[in-house]
């Protein structure tokens, strides 16, 4: 299937399900990266009238700012800007630190920044009667690489079923600005931070494995442990049996 043929799909589908849920349009996260840039193209084609992209910075850097923006601009896509650097800080001040573990501690603001995120969505959502768009693409789900109600908490996953190498397919035909493309993909989490510099492995690699099940031993042992380690995080929370 070619990239205008998914993307006319998964318009469809974006109306379908947000008229099964009762809603008026949509609402998702613009950050400046090839994944939400593509999602945000695609809601603008399904709801041109009923949508909000929402451009939210919680000390992120400025390139992913004017990509968003760029993004917005020459597809007319309706913004709000919402920035959480001082919601975070304060937030950040009130919470125990602990100075013995630091990655841990890193892991764990930068979850925060996710979670944050999804509350101001939410607010837009509830505020519109919109549902939350997601822009989460297969490799990601396959992994649980997003953070728990944070960036995984959305309505709707368009992109759910895409390899990151699809995506990139679909944001050239999209006419996505180059330079967003071509930047390596971060989450935006700490400074420096970039998803293949974290996991270990090129997502190439993962396309690869997830498409065919070919990789190399090595890889093939990490990415088995990373998916059973995350494997609560594509589940609902689990529910005690009174019968036991």
């Amino acid at each position: 299937m070619n990239s205008e043929k998914i993307a006319e799909k998964l318009g469809s589908w974006i109306k379908e399900r947000v008229s099964a849920a009762g809603s008026k349009g949509v609402v998702l996260g613009l950050s400046g990266g090839m994944d939400s840039s593509v999602a945000a193209v695609l809601c603008q084609r399904a709801f041109p009238r009923n949508m909000l992209a929402v451009i939210i910075p919680c000390h992120s850097t400025n390139q992913d700012i004017e990509h968003a923006r760029a993004v917005a601009q020459k597809f007319s896509i309706p913004t709000k800007t919402v920035v959480l650097d001082s919601t975070f800080d304060t937030l950040l001040k009130a919470l125990p630190d602990d100075k013995t573990a630091p990655d841990v501690s890193r892991l764990a603001q930068a979850n925060l920044k996710a979670r944050l995120r999804m509350l101001t969505l939410y607010y837009f959502a509830n505020k519109l009667n919109y549902i939350v768009v997601g822009s989460g693409n297969r490799d990601e789900r396959a992994l649980g690489y997003f953070t728990k109600y944070g960036d995984g908490g959305v309505d709707i996953q368009p992109l759910g079923g895409l390899l990151k190498g699809q995506v990139k397919e679909l944001a050239r035909s999209l006419g996505i600005p180059q330079p967003i493309i071509d930047k390596p993909p971060s989450a935006g989490l700490w400074e420096g931070q970039t998803d293949e510099g974290e996991l270990g492995f090129s997502y190439d690699e993962l396309d690869r494995y997830l498409a065919s099940g070919q990789a190399s031993a090595e890889i093939k042992k990490k990415l088995k442990s990373i998916i059973a380690a995350a494997e609560h995080k594509r589940q609902p929370p689990p529910v005690a049996d009174l019968e036991l």
